[in-house]
């Protein structure tokens, strides 16, 4: 058994896993932090994104162990006060969800790429970060709608291409 030492969403946690757990199962199931989903096991469809140190990473792709001493923001990290993170409210808004298994790891992913760019956002580079990160239910079209909105708000307003 190894020792896991993480600030999650602010705030220190430690616990005992396997060398072999996935940080995603060590959020789940040592931490009780369900937002974060097991879609794949595979990195291949981005339901488990989570922020590792400021920048989003598919939680399966990585050890538990090897986090150790980092910090993770989960979907349950985002809102504060009571009031929903600006990516969280967009998609609300603009219907960017359906099942909404997805959605922890759209928005995750979403803010990073916001983040990111500062602001400078498009349709065509909303899509193309976001082809990691599989919805079978919307389309995407609202998802992209609502990252704009958010990139807008996020950002004072700031003009996008897709307008």
């Amino acid at each position: 058994m190894a020792k896991v030492k993480l600030t999650v969403n602010g705030r220190a946690v430690s616990g005992d896993c396997e060398e072999r757990t996935l940080l995603v199962h060590f959020i789940r199931e040592k931490l009780g932090l369900t937002g974060t989903h097991v879609g794949c096991d595979t990195t291949q469809c981005g339901a488990c994104v989570v922020h590792l140190d400021g920048k989003s990473v598919k939680s399966c792709t990585i050890l538990a162990v090897q986090a150790s001493g980092s910090s993770v923001m989960t979907i349950e990290g985002l809102a504060a006060n009571g009031e929903l993170h600006p990516v969280q409210a967009a998609f609300k808004e603009h219907h960017g969800l359906q099942c909404g298994f997805c959605t922890p790891g759209m928005v995750m992913a979403s803010v990073d790429m916001i983040n990111r760019h500062g602001g400078h956002l498009d349709e065509e580079t909303v899509r193309h970060e976001l082809e990691g990160n599989i919805c079978r239910c919307t389309g995407y079209h609202n998802i992209v709608k609502a990252v704009l909105s958010a990139n807008a708000e996020m950002h004072g307003g700031a003009k996008q291409a897709a307008e």
